[in-house]
């Protein structure tokens, strides 16, 4: 079984129009099991019962923004190691050195390409 049969993701986006446009993404990947989450809250509520390898997430969202979701899962037991991906249209040099002092693995500016999407993936879980 390939690595894109296998790979589990989370999308997470309070907007659904984005998460639609990465879940969309994902599937011309190949990539088959994708759940989402319109809140972080509501994300690491899932995530504690059903793991993935992968998060994708927004850096805006209300309640818990992207780089506290990221500080909330490295604290879960189950969620420590899980690769992170955070989506952005603002991505300064503050914001990611926040991101990667909290185990951020990658980021991706909005509006992004796929290939980008498909690009920063790969660097986290390898060639799919």
């Amino acid at each position: 079984m390939s690595l894109r049969e296998q790979l589990r993701v989370m999308v997470v986006d309070d907007t659904a129009t984005s998460r639609g446009l990465i879940t969309d993404a994902l599937s011309t990947f190949g990539i088959q099991h994708v759940r989402s989450a319109n809140s972080a809250t509501a994300a690491l509520t899932d995530l504690a019962a059903h793991p993935a390898h992968l998060v994708i997430s927004d850096l805006n969202m209300p309640g818990m923004d992207g780089l506290q979701f990221l500080g909330a899962l490295r604290k879960g037991p189950r969620t420590a190691k899980v690769g992170f991906l955070l989506i952005t249209g603002r991505a300064n040099n503050e914001i990611i050195a926040e991101g990667r002092k909290l185990g951020m693995n990658n980021f991706v500016t909005k509006p992004f390409d796929p290939k980008d999407l498909l690009r920063a993936v790969e660097a986290i879980v390898g060639r799919i």
